[in-house]
């Protein structure tokens, strides 16, 4: 039952999942691969809902469309014909990420579609249990730099970078400057880490928003740089910040090194909606496919299945 209120409180998922697996099926996909989600402990999550709560105080209202319990958000995503997600965790302060990260490789045990999520913060214990979490299986690492306002330049961080780097494990960095920019976001901090780490394999949410012209940048300089298309080209990012339409033939050049994500369930519209904004892209059949589903499957494996 949805508990929300907001434009999309009575919205249909059921019949939102019909149309997404309609266009699921039109490009011959077996599903969807999301890298960009979030399952967090409760007291934190409920925490990240009451920050977007209260963003229509000095921007755009943010309502959140899926404010569920966590069995129903699985039960979403999984009607939409998701079959691999993350539980992105991200630590705001000193002595969380450990307690985080062992929340999520719980999370992960039980829900087998979900890619076991780690994540860290410039302290010194950072090097003791970022190790620890990649021999414990970590598939995916997130680092918020907006949020920690946290320089990822820190002493603290070069061991978490070069474990990273060795193990080659996706790390998720949102280090562009939306929705709120940080003392740290912008591209210049991110990429000289990038410039002593020329391996790590680094995932830019939200495409570098909205700075994507740099970010852009930095993927052609650096064959291990991705970019999530997290928000990018819906309705309410394009009125803020919108995608340069010059920049379209460069998504496709890059091509395998785009992938999807969806920032469900913290999201101000529906599923469908960030679906559909890939495909109207019109970049190609072929593209878009890539983005949904085969560029995820080709850097996290294929999907292990669910778990009720």
């Amino acid at each position: 039952m949805c508990v929300q209120t907001g434009a999309l409180e009575d919205h249909d998922t059921a019949a939102e999942a019909g149309e997404v697996r309609a266009l699921i099926d039109g490009l011959g996909i077996p599903g969807i691969i999301d890298v960009h989600t979030h399952f967090m402990p409760d007291s934190v999550l409920r925490k990240v809902w009451h920050y977007f709560d209260r963003v229509g105080e000095r921007a755009a209202p943010w309502p959140i469309t899926y404010r569920h319990q966590e069995d129903v958000r699985l039960a979403a995503l999984r009607g939409f014909g998701v079959q691999t997600f993350s539980s992105l965790v991200y630590p705001h302060k000193p002595e969380m990420a450990a307690w985080l990260n062992g929340w999520a490789a719980e999370f992960a045990d039980r829900t087998l579609d979900c890619l076991r999520t780690a994540t860290f913060y410039p302290e010194p214990s950072a090097a003791q249990y970022v190790p620890a979490a990649l021999a414990d299986g970590a598939q995916i690492f997130k680092s918020h730099i907006q949020v920690g306002a946290y320089d990822p330049r820190d002493p603290l961080l070069e061991p978490v970078w070069s474990a990273l780097e060795a193990a080659g494990t996706p790390v998720i960095i949102h280090a562009g400057s939306g929705p709120e920019p940080g003392p740290y976001t912008g591209i210049a901090p991110i990429a000289e880490v990038l410039d002593r780490h020329p391996e790590l394999v680094a995932v830019i949410a939200h495409l570098g928003m909205p700075e994507y012209r740099e970010f852009l940048d930095l993927a052609e300089r650096h064959p291990n740089v991705h970019l999530d298309t997290t928000m990018a080209f819906t309705g309410y990012v394009e009125a803020m910040h919108p995608f340069p339409v010059t920049e379209r033939t460069r998504l496709r050049a890059l091509g395998e090194r785009i992938v999807f994500g969806s920032d469900f369930p913290n999201i101000p519209y529906r599923y469908l909606d960030a679906v559909r904004s890939i495909i109207d892209l019109d970049l190609g059949d072929d593209w878009a496919a890539g983005v949904l589903y085969g560029n995820g499957a080709r850097l996290f494996g294929p999907p292990r299945g669910a778990r009720a």
